[in-house]
């Protein structure tokens, strides 16, 4: 993939967290109170739906690292942390909002496979780094791009 699109990724996730934990905080708990019959259940929820929300904003501004790093340098560990906090993010943030919103706790057992993404995502972007940050051969530095020429049409 290339650098630019886990910027973009990174950034529109970034916002539908925004507009999660906008909607968490205005509106999710009504829903639930219509949802549940056990009431008691929402307290509980409603810290599930917030921590899907944490995990999801905190592993876009990954992404972002990700997409911010490899345009420097492409490495394929940081194109597997990409990958790993996109899958993340779907898996462990996405179930934890179905879980909250149809109360079907079997989907609490898929769940850890989105942390584990997390984890490995983290543990690539890590060891992607000497490689990636890694000076240059000599001759193979990246061509700054020429100056451009004003345009005689001004």
């Amino acid at each position: 993939m290339k650098p630019y699109l886990w910027f973009v990724c990174g950034a529109v996730l970034a916002a539908l967290g925004v507009a999660n934990g906008a909607f968490a905080a205005h509106g999710l708990d009504a829903r639930l109170l219509s949802l549940y019959y056990d009431h008691s259940l929402v307290p509980a929820r409603l810290a599930q739906y917030e921590t899907g929300v944490r995990y999801q904003m905190d592993h876009a501004l990954g992404l972002v690292v990700v997409g911010l790093a490899a345009a420097r340098k492409n490495s394929p560990l940081w194109m597997l942390a990409g990958f790993c906090f996109l899958l993340g993010i779907i898996v462990f943030s996405g179930l934890l909002y179905l879980l909250v919103v149809t109360n079907n706790t079997q989907l609490g057992r898929i769940v850890p496979i989105g942390g584990v993404a997390f984890i490995v995502g983290w543990l690539a972007l890590a060891a992607g780094a000497p490689s990636g940050f890694a000076p240059s051969p000599a001759g193979a530095e990246r061509a700054s791009p020429s100056p451009s020429r004003p345009s005689d049409d001004a």
